[in-house]
């Protein structure tokens, strides 16, 4: 649907594929998932960030509310929220592109 769009269009695509082909039928995630989906999707942004007290918080959370589930919403903001923490993203933002 995409094949066209723009770098950043076709990552959010990317991103809702990824959620809806692991939601269930109402479209949201159980928190075992989520915390499985990071792991096998997430992995070289989450990598290296267990000992940090906010990462630990925020599977701390993913562990303990097993009965409420996440909305797209929600994981799309869980993601940035690991991404703004992550060691990568400043490895990220050193690397120049040319074009």
């Amino acid at each position: 649907a995409l094949g066209k769009g723009s770098d950043l269009e076709k990552a959010f695509a990317t991103a809702a594929l990824v959620y809806n082909n692991s939601a269930d039928p109402e479209g949201k995630l159980s928190k075992a998932e989520t915390k499985r989906l990071l792991q096998t999707q997430f992995g070289g942004f989450i990598r290296g960030q267990e000992n940090k007290p906010k990462y630990q918080e925020i599977i701390s959370a993913l562990d303990e509310e097993l009965e409420n589930k996440m909305d797209f919403e929600d994981f799309m903001i869980l993601l940035v929220s690991l991404t703004l923490m992550s060691d990568l993203l400043q490895e990220i933002k050193n690397v120049k592109t040319t074009k």
